[in-house]
């Protein structure tokens, strides 16, 4: 018998709920939905253009992620965001990444020191253009090529159920100028750090940059709460 060779896919294409996930992610990582925000499904569906069916597992969808939340005699609208919620993603996010970029540090390889600084062109890049989901994109894609350099499946999983509620934290912080330091300014330490080798300056780096960034999360979701 003739053993048949599959090429992998190493990306397959965007589906119909692919698409409408992104979009609604997109606009609630952006603001463009507010908190507490009701998400009427007539609407979404005469404005994306797609059936109810689509819009209600897009809405599941964006219920695990964290996103949305589900009102008894009300319906979905867009979660809150509040103090404890973001303490404690930072939190998570310190032991996480620390770890991560000290690891990916110990193992750097050329191809790997290649790859981060290509990602890190790609956040300037969107950064320079004023291109928020862009630039969102090409966090996760910094992030994503640390963890996979630090062999740290488990633990991008972890992070990755944490994505919706990190990019809307990210989304807030990343271009505020009344902080330490850019988070641009931040991200391309911790590259350096990386492709150098150095292991101790990459978790120090990482560590200054969460650090930097909670301060400012908690900065703008007080000023957020005195407001309601």
């Amino acid at each position: 018998m003739t053993k048949t060779v599959l090429k992998r896919i190493e990306q397959a294409p965007a589906t119909l709920r692919d698409i409408v996930q992104r979009q609604m992610r997109d606009a609630i990582v952006e603001g463009r939905f507010e908190p507490g925000q009701r998400l009427v499904e007539r609407p979404l569906c005469e404005q994306l253009g797609v059936s109810r069916t689509v819009v209600r597992e897009t809405i599941r969808f964006l219920e695990a992620e964290g996103l949305v939340e589900v009102i008894p005699n009300k319906g979905p609208i867009v979660a809150w965001l509040n103090r404890d919620d973001a303490r404690q993603i930072y939190e998570i996010r310190m032991m996480l990444e620390t770890a991560a970029a000290e690891s990916c540090a110990q193992n750097v390889t050329k191809e790997l020191s290649d790859k981060l600084e290509s990602a890190l062109d790609s956040l300037i890049q969107a950064s320079s253009n004023n291109e928020p989901a862009a630039l969102l994109r090409a966090t996760d894609e910094f992030y994503q090529t640390i963890f996979e350099g630090a062999r740290r499946d488990i633990a991008w999983e972890v992070f990755q159920r944490l994505t919706g509620r990190i990019s809307r934290l990210r989304a807030m912080t990343f271009s505020e100028q009344n902080r330490e330091m850019l988070g641009i300014d931040h991200m391309s330490s911790i590259c350096k750090a990386i492709v150098a080798g150095d292991a101790k300056a990459a978790r120090n780096a990482v560590q200054k940059h969460i650090t930097d960034a909670a301060k400012v999360a908690d900065k703008i979701l007080v000023d957020a709460e005195e407001k309601i």
